[in-house]
């Protein structure tokens, strides 16, 4: 009896080196991502950080001016019109795109065959670049050889993209229509994961089809509502081709948001301080954005959506 109890520690000491052994390889082969990560991630933001403390005009030598560019930025009432600009598309994208990708994504779940079909007509738009889409709507929207001159409407025929009022919620449309089909993909495959005797419980006790959808389609799908909704947010954020594309910021400044003035701030002004106090501007609303969402949403608790079941 001493010499098997004298064994045991032996035995769970080389159980844990042995662990040790197959845990450290795990480790090194994720060391290829972080380098990857370093190298066009943290690096480049660093750089940015330090460029947004400096005057340059793109050619000539940089010159440090320690808080000059973050003053005249934070200064520029075209900043803030483009700041509040870009809150707003993120909001009204958002309130757009959200319930008309759930709604999808619910109904191409669905079995019939018909619904196949449909679906490969709503990822049409997923094979365009954005700058194909960009141009394929302004040309279309086009007040005098567009569709109002093609289909003789003449409700089409005002200058969606050269009226300040209705330019803005234009390309706003134009996101909806281009990244609905991929938030749809993620709800159609989050609703095929839901177990089916939930529904078939229901049915049992009388549960209609809105009922069956608010009690148990939508409080299943949170997990994937915060993650597609976080996408629709964040993703707000860099919005520079579209914009650029159909309006380039215009009619004055009625389209132009953070991404875009960035741009225009760098290189039509050759103000890189500047612009790159816009990009970490960007950047910290991003961060602060995910951050906060997966917080509230309790994703970090790494909780099972099927707990109980």
């Amino acid at each position: 009896m001493r010499r098997s109890a004298s064994n045991v520690p032996r035995t769970q000491t080389s159980g844990v080196a042995g662990g040790r052994r197959r845990t450290g390889p795990t480790a090194w082969m994720a060391a290829p991502a972080l380098v990857f990560f370093g190298a066009f991630a943290l690096i480049p933001l660093v750089g940015v950080v330090v460029l947004s403390f400096t005057q340059w005009d793109g050619l000539g030598d940089i010159q440090f001016a320690g808080l000059t560019s973050w003053r005249a930025t934070l200064a520029d009432p075209v900043t803030h019109s483009a700041l509040g600009l870009t809150l707003r598309v993120m909001v009204v994208s958002w309130v757009v795109q959200a319930p008309i990708s759930l709604l999808l994504g619910v109904f191409m779940a669905g079995r019939q065959r018909y619904r196949a079909v449909l679906a490969v007509l709503y990822f049409l738009p997923l094979l365009f670049s954005s700058a194909a889409i960009g141009i394929g709507f302004k040309a279309m929207l086009d007040p005098v050889f567009g569709l109002s001159s093609a289909l003789g409407i003449k409700w089409l025929s005002q200058d969606w993209l050269g009226n300040p009022t209705l330019a803005l919620y234009t390309v706003i449309a134009v996101i909806a229509w281009a990244f609905v089909p991929f938030h749809s993909l993620l709800y159609q495959a989050g609703v095929r994961q839901i177990p089916r005797s939930l529904y078939e419980a229901a049915m049992i006790d009388g549960a209609g089809g809105w009922t069956q959808f608010w009690r148990i389609t939508v409080p299943q799908l949170r997990y994937t509502i915060i993650t597609s909704s976080t996408l629709m947010l964040v993703g707000s954020l860099t919005f520079f081709d579209l914009f650029y594309v159909m309006t380039q910021g215009g009619p004055g400044n009625a389209t132009r948001i953070l991404p875009l003035d960035m741009y225009l701030t760098g290189f039509r002004s050759f103000q890189m301080g500047k612009a790159a106090v816009i990009s970490v501007i960007l950047s910290a609303i991003g961060l602060t954005l995910s951050l906060t969402l997966n917080r509230l949403s309790g994703a970090n608790r790494m909780e099972s959506q099927m707990e109980g079941m």
